[in-house]
């Protein structure tokens, strides 16, 4: 004898992978978040090469000028050359993609931080007279940020990528602060990587409570 059941029967949906390589998953949104973001640095690149870096005395922050407090936010966008856009193109492209895989929103509020802090850094510390630009900065935040998130959110996948992020930009990334290297803004790199670290800081992920077995009923509670 068969019973039918009573109701309509609909099986449930399968979960979500959590990534299907479609550009909703987490690798499709922080690759094209990143992309977006290169594509936006080349268009301010073409406008500043078309109105003969205009953009660089416009949007560069100015040494200790309350009016170039504003340019904290503008400056990252702003190059002072081709060359200078291509050297921090690959850095940005790849140590932003890391960082912002597991959660854009998170993602973002690094980014805030570090453009705040380094911005800050930039125009406290910079000799006088001076105009800086570039995202040089939001590149050693980024890495500032992947190198301590494995250490304060204490996730085994976060620790390997810190430690890898060390073993393939450590050095490289030591010897572009560029301290006493005229044009180089170390001020802006070092605020830079401090930014970032602080961001992994004030960022990290609660803590959770380890679950505890529930008793079965009639029996008093385990513990």
């Amino acid at each position: 004898m068969s019973i039918q059941p009573t109701g309509s029967f609909e099986p449930s949906p399968p979960a979500p992978a959590d990534d299907d390589g479609s550009l909703a998953s987490p690798l499709g949104r922080a690759a094209s978040f990143m992309v977006a973001v290169l594509a936006l640095l080349w268009l301010v690149e073409l406008v500043n090469a078309l109105s003969d870096r205009a953009l660089i005395r416009v949007g560069g922050i100015r040494a200790r000028d309350p009016g170039s407090l504003i340019d904290i936010v503008f400056s990252p966008f702003v190059h002072g050359n081709l060359e200078h856009l291509t050297g921090n193109a690959l850095p940005l492209f790849s140590l932003g993609f890391i960082a912002a895989v597991p959660n854009i929103r998170r993602f973002l509020m690094m980014n805030a931080v570090v453009v705040v802090v380094g911005g800050l850094g930039v125009w406290l510390f910079s000799p006088a007279n001076s105009l800086s630009v570039g995202a040089s900065g939001l590149v050693f935040g980024y890495f500032g940020y992947l190198l301590l998130r494995g250490i304060v959110d204490r996730r085994p996948v976060d620790v390997v990528v810190s430690i890898g992020i060390a073993l393939a930009y450590g050095y490289l990334m030591w010897h572009s602060i560029g301290f006493g290297v005229t044009n180089i803004s170390w001020q802006g790199h070092l605020a830079g990587l401090v930014g970032g670290m602080l961001a992994a800081v004030l960022l990290r992920r609660p803590r959770t409570a380890p679950a505890t077995a529930a008793a079965p009923p009639g029996l008093p509670p385990i513990g």
